[in-house]
Order: C-alpha cells, then sequence, then structure tokens
C-alpha cells in the first residue's frame, strides 16, 4: 500500500514539473516585436530585443540605458545614470533578485513578468527588490496605458489583462523606502 502512494505521488509530481515546463515554454518568448515600437540588435549573436525606450512614454522618475538597452529604477536609476554620465560607459545591471528575473529591467516575456510578480508578492523576499520591482511593473503598466493597441507585446498583452497586475498593494512603507523613490524622482 505504502508502495503505491510513493509511485502515485510521483506521478503526481512529474505531471506538474511537465506542466511547468509546458508554461514556461509557452511564455518565455517575447514574440513578435510590433513596428512602430523599434528594435535594437544586442550581443555577439545579433539579437532583437524591443527597444525599451518606447519613444518617450516613460515617466522621469525611470532611467533608460542607451548603452545596453535597460531600464532602471529607484536609488539604481541615479547610480546607473550618474556611472554612464561620468564615464561614457555602459552601467552593469545590479546584481539582485530583479535584474536576475527581469535582466533588462522590464520583463521581456510574460514569463519573466510572472516571477518578477511572484516575488513581489512574496513578503519574504528582500523589502528593496520587492519595492524596485512594485515600480518596474507599476511603470509598465503605465507605458502599456500610453500606447496604441497596435504597439502592444506579448508580456504587456499579459501585464494589461491580467487583473493580478491591476492596483499593486505599494510596498513602500516608510522612510527609507520613500527615500529611495524621491532619489529616484530628482533625476
Amino acid at each position: 500500500m505504502q508502495y503505491n502512494k510513493k509511485l502515485a505521488a510521483k506521478k503526481v509530481s512529474k505531471a506538474k514539473a511537465e506542466a511547468a515546463l509546458q508554461h514556461r515554454a509557452i511564455n518565455d518568448f517575447s514574440g513578435h516585436i510590433p513596428d512602430g515600437l523599434g528594435v535594437k540588435v544586442w550581443g555577439p549573436l545579433d539579437v532583437e530585443q524591443l527597444n525599451s525606450c518606447f519613444t518617450g512614454a516613460l515617466s522621469d522618475c525611470v532611467y533608460y540605458s542607451v548603452h545596453n538597452n535597460a531600464i532602471f529604477v529607484g536609488a539604481d536609476a541615479n547610480q546607473a545614470a550618474a556611472f554612464e554620465y561620468s564615464s561614457h560607459q555602459r552601467a552593469k545591471m545590479p546584481a539582485s533578485l530583479v535584474y536576475k528575473f527581469a535582466p533588462r529591467g522590464f520583463p521581456r516575456t510574460p514569463y519573466e513578468l510572472e516571477w518578477l510578480y511572484k516575488h513581489y508578492a512574496n513578503e519574504h523576499a528582500p523589502h528593496r527588490d520587492r519595492v524596485v520591482m512594485y515600480l518596474l511593473i507599476n511603470e509598465l503598466l503605465l507605458v502599456v496605458q500610453k500606447l496604441d493597441e497596435s504597439l502592444v507585446d506579448r508580456t504587456m498583452r499579459a501585464l494589461s489583462y491580467d487583473p493580478i497586475y491591476r492596483d499593486l498593494q505599494s510596498p513602500i512603507q516608510g522612510k527609507e523606502d520613500m527615500d529611495t523613490f524621491q532619489r529616484a524622482l530628482r533625476m
């Protein structure tokens, strides 16, 4: 009897793993980049990526790096901007959970968006990372609202149509969080 329970549990575990892999395969590509947003070619493999500057749709508290096609928010935005303006070199992506799940700042795929949201919602994640994830998701939502429907890609569509991304609770609580946010506004 015990053997059957273990075997059944193993089958369920294997089915869940296969379902997770299938979900990732479906959601871990950006799809067609809409004409009008622009494409940048990056890296030794000449990979096409969405031009993250969004033709002026970004708010003032965000820094867009032309050197690496990345978005920075909060204190990361100030540090990246100061480094790039003073050295004329590309800023390195901060070593945090945020940029592990969204290497260019904004999520490029629905899968990256899910991971950002999952860790934003995790109260055990580092608080500073939760604040940055909140700012990135909120900023992308604002960008999507400014764009014409024809310019929205798969990730933006997932963000605008899935109700879990609307009305996010701000993790910004105390003076330290507000200081991080205010530094971004003074850029």
